[in-house]
């Protein structure tokens, strides 16, 4: 009877244990079972004492079971680790390690009365960087800091194939387009939309690129280093022999690894780019010094002389000051040498600084997460990339006070302009390159609509008539210069009522840019989005996905799905 009682005993302490380990009873459960099976291990422990016995075989094998308890629930929780046995349920999602990675503050545009600012300016943008860093997090099972969101950069991802000049008088189209919106029936979005002039790749300038490779000890990951030498072996397949070529590397000093080459020994720049190894800190200003030194030594008059910073942006030693940084960037980019930005990599990276730098040079940034965007940015768009058609482009839209009470810019927060500035050529502004397309949308409420969401004036209430121009909703001027020239030529037009229609009889171009538009307002919270949800985004997409060669909408509809799941509440049963 008590060697009865005393396996008994053993057993229900290892059942307990293997119970406490494993979690797989729930917590009220457990604890009655627990507290039952000690109770009566203790009454047998107080038999046993009052009566001793001696110990058997078959008991000493029981007591090495129970000796052995803690290793085998030691091999449970290493198989719980290592996937072999399926792990209880959770109702938390992985969270992300915590990083480094620096945004630059994005408030989001507001609404403004027409009455009180008639005149709307800003500077386009053709970057995409912002893009490519929100699929990035999506795909790691997270949602993207509101910050990263820019609206125009990720509208701006996009071809959407516009009508091409039909004169030579100027490098691009202008495009309007006034519709429904998709997430207000009381308001109305206005498209404006460029499409630069295209170049054969036979027939684009020589190029003297500068390639200033980032080979700090941040750069080791293989998304970072080893990804932009693959990146820089597609570029290497558009070059000609008039092109040229040379690597400036950087970190704790900067060296030149590979004199002007021409662009058609692709052996010899292939083996150089071999050699790059990351390791120590990062002195990027010294780098960026000596690789405008070489583009001036390397200068083709008339060409195209860029220099192409590939880096996690991760600048902490040399001049860290932002501000002198781009001062010698400035400075440049009057002698005629502009900067591409490709940035790398997570966990250090530094949109904003990418961004910054980019811009202040005359040239554009990408974020490069992947081969295929490597492709995209360095082979299919490279003409784009390297040659600029106009330089400091910008758009003012003047509303027609008698027909639009209110209107708010989707985007272009961090490249906003005074009015002043629209005519003033000493201002910079963003450039485009060549086959470029840049889109803007503005959400409109017309007077006596219900989407007016501002309070309404008390001394201006009644609208300004109109006489001669109440056809129009707006007037669109765009200001734009030569690359070669410092004066700035006007192209205006008007924006008129009739060409208002339904959603679905807009072109593809306005609904597809809408469905982007609307997936990064919910990425930073939906603020002017009533109930329009990512669902209705896919919906929406789907009716323009149009002929996508490449499969970018198809992979936006992924992303947008993809978001919608992340941003869902969870449930006991997720």
């Amino acid at each position: 009877m008590k060697l009865r009682q005393l396996s008994l005993t053993l057993s229900a302490a290892l059942l307990s244990g293997l119970l406490a380990a494993c979690g797989s009873a729930p917590e009220v459960e457990r604890e009655r079972i627990t507290d039952s099976s000690a109770k009566r291990h203790q009454q047998t422990l107080n038999e046993a004492a009052q009566s001793p016995v001696s110990v058997h075989p078959l008991q000493q094998d029981q007591a090495e079971v129970a000796a052995q308890a803690p290793a085998r629930l030691s091999h449970t929780r290493q198989a719980y680790s290592m996937g072999k046995m399926a792990a209880p349920p959770s109702l938390h999602r992985p969270s992300a390690g915590v990083d480094r990675e620096r945004y630059g503050e994005l408030p989001e545009n507001g609404i403004h009365s027409v009455v009180d600012k008639p005149v709307s300016t800003f500077s386009v943008d053709v970057d995409s960087g912002a893009y490519a860093l929100v699929r990035r997090f999506l795909n790691q099972g997270r949602m993207p800091p509101s910050d990263l969101v820019r609206a125009e950069e990720l509208i701006n991802y996009f071809n959407y194939h516009y009508a091409y000049p039909d004169s030579a008088e100027h490098p691009f189209s202008l495009t309007t387009e006034v519709g429904a919106s998709p997430w207000n029936r009381a308001t109305r979005l206005v498209h404006i939309g460029i499409q630069g002039i295209a170049t054969a790749a036979d027939l684009r300038p020589a190029a003297n690129l500068v390639f200033l490779v980032d080979v700090s000890g941040s750069m080791s990951d293989q998304n970072k280093l080893p990804l932009l030498k693959s990146a820089f072996k597609l570029l290497l397949q558009q070059l000609t022999a008039e092109d040229r070529v040379t690597l400036v590397v950087y970190a704790g000093a900067s060296g030149v690894v590979l004199e002007p080459t021409a662009g058609d020994q692709r052996g010899k720049i292939v083996s150089a780019l071999a050699q790059l190894e990351a390791g120590g800190s990062t002195h990027g200003s010294a780098g960026i010094q000596l690789a405008y030194e070489m583009a001036e030594h390397a200068r083709i008059e008339g060409g195209i002389n860029r220099v192409i910073l590939a880096t996690d942006g991760d600048f902490n030693v040399g001049t860290v000051d932002h501000r002198r940084l781009v001062e010698m960037i400035e400075q440049q980019r009057q002698r005629g040498i502009s900067l591409t930005t490709l940035g790398f990599g997570q966990g250090n990276y530094n949109d904003h600084l990418m961004e910054q730098l980019a811009d202040k040079g005359n040239g554009n940034y990408a974020y490069i997460d992947n081969i295929n965007e490597a492709r995209k940015v360095l082979v299919e768009e490279l003409s784009a990339t390297l040659e600029t058609i106009a330089k400091d482009v910008k758009i003012e839209v003047e509303w027609n006070p008698a027909r639009v009470a209110e209107y708010r810019l989707i985007g272009y927060e961090n490249r906003l302009l005074a009015a002043e500035d629209f005519n003033n050529d000493k201002v910079d502004a963003g450039d485009i390159g060549a086959g470029h397309t840049v889109t803007a949308l503005y959400e409109i409420a017309l007077h006596e609509s219900d989407g007016q969401r501002l309070s309404p004036r008390r001394y201006h209430s009644t609208p300004i008539k109109s006489h001669d121009k109440e056809a129009e909703l707006a007037f669109l001027r765009l200001r734009y210069k030569q690359p070669d020239q410092h004066r700035s030529q006007l192209i205006t037009q008007p924006i008129l009522l009739s060409n208002q229609a339904p959603l679905a009889a807009t072109s593809e171009a306005y609904r597809f840019s809408a469905a982007v538009a609307g997936f990064a307002q919910l990425l930073r919270g939906g603020r002017y989005t009533e109930a329009f949800d990512f669902d209705d985004a896919v919906a929406l997409a789907n009716t323009a996905r149009g002929e996508d060669r490449f499969g970018y909408r198809g992979e936006f509809v992924r992303l947008v799905r993809l978001a919608g799941s992340l941003a869902a509440p969870l449930t006991l049963n997720e």
